[in-house]
């Protein structure tokens, strides 16, 4: 039993860490939109391209951190699969873009390894992870 509260704290611990990663980068996008583009080195120059990415990286990440924060207080165990499907993806389009494009630099590559380190441990505590069984109960409820 003990086991099973240290995988579920861990587990909360990792889906907090992911979500606050996600709102990070959403509240840079929304206040600006510029600053998550210098991280790769490309200029914004119209409203359109603005818009796209404080809509994608803000809108979308906004959504991400709280579907992420409600898994992680209401359904554990979808959470973390859906962090095995988050950031595996992730990983998976940066290796598609070295297969497409050639070798990523030094701000991918760090994302690859950080991508896959936290796909591996998402899908670890996933694999680990067992709720608790709900208590017994006999006759039948009052409010069914």
């Amino acid at each position: 039993m003990k086991k099973q509260k240290l995988i579920l704290n861990l587990s909360r611990g990792f889906m907090g860490l992911s979500a606050l990663s996600m709102l990070s980068v959403s509240l840079m996008a929304f206040a600006n939109p510029q600053s998550v583009m210098d991280l790769v080195q490309v200029k914004l120059n119209n409203a359109d391209a603005f818009s796209s990415i404080r809509g994608v990286y803000g809108g979308v990440g906004l959504t991400l951190f709280v579907s992420i924060t409600y898994m992680m207080v209401k359904d554990v165990k979808r959470g973390l699969l859906f962090l095995c499907m988050l950031w595996g993806l992730y990983a998976l389009s940066r290796l598609m873009t070295i297969g497409m494009e050639g070798s990523l630099g030094a701000f991918g590559t760090q994302w690859l390894v950080t991508e896959s380190l936290f796909f591996i441990i998402a899908l670890s505590l996933s694999m680990a992870y067992r709720p608790a069984k709900a208590a017994k109960t006999t006759g039948s409820p009052a409010f069914a």
